[in-house]
């Protein structure tokens, strides 16, 4: 079996994480697994999203060192690596999810309304 490909700590790249973090179907993700911790992809993703879309998100969570994922069977469980991120980057992951409440993967939030 094919191992994941996932970077140990000190090769975290900020550039990867936050462009991993950059699209808000994936913060969701991140959210939902800050909140719940370990689950499986389909769990995760929710029915909003198709099985292939989730993969994608979930394969650029993981080589940007976001996430890890270990497989259990024929599932795959992800988990948020927050202790190697906050090792890396402290605060950068409490500052991107508070900044950023997104409530569901396909949620595009209207624009702020004109202030005079």
């Amino acid at each position: 079996m094919r191992e994941l490909r996932q970077p140990a700590v000190e090769d975290i790249d900020l550039s990867d994480v936050l462009f991993a973090l950059a699209d808000p179907v994936r913060r969701v993700l991140v959210a939902r697994l800050d909140k719940g911790g370990e689950c499986g992809t389909a769990q995760c993703a929710g029915d909003e999203m198709a099985a292939s879309t989730a993969s994608h998100h979930f394969k650029v969570l993981r080589e940007a060192g976001v996430t890890s994922t270990r497989r259990d069977g024929t599932r795959r469980l992800v988990s948020l690596r927050r202790a190697d991120l906050d090792a890396r980057f402290p605060g950068l992951l409490d500052t991107i999810l508070r900044a950023d409440p997104t409530p569901s993967p396909g949620h595009t939030p209207s624009p702020d309304p004109p202030t005079h």
